[in-house]
């Protein structure tokens, strides 16, 4: 199975680092089944969604916060 890229934002730590968060999703799930979401750093980490703005860092159990996204320009 394949994933594909869906989706891109930024996250910051406790301390203030800013991480590259992409999002994936299966481009062929099995039987019908929904499609499954996965999260990695830009680097390669792997990153669990604890919900729609908190991310936990598997490999060092810290955890994100989704910056917002910037207002659209007209």
């Amino acid at each position: 199975m394949a994933a594909v890229l869906v989706g891109q934002f930024h996250a910051r730590d406790a301390e203030g680092r800013v991480y590259s968060v992409h999002e994936f999703r299966e481009s062929m799930p099995e039987d019908g089944a929904e499609p499954v979401t996965t999260y990695r750093l830009a680097i390669g980490d792997r990153i669990r969604k604890l919900d729609d703005n908190q991310f936990l860092l598997v490999q060092t159990d810290v955890t994100l916060v989704r910056e917002p996204e910037p207002p659209a320009s007209e």
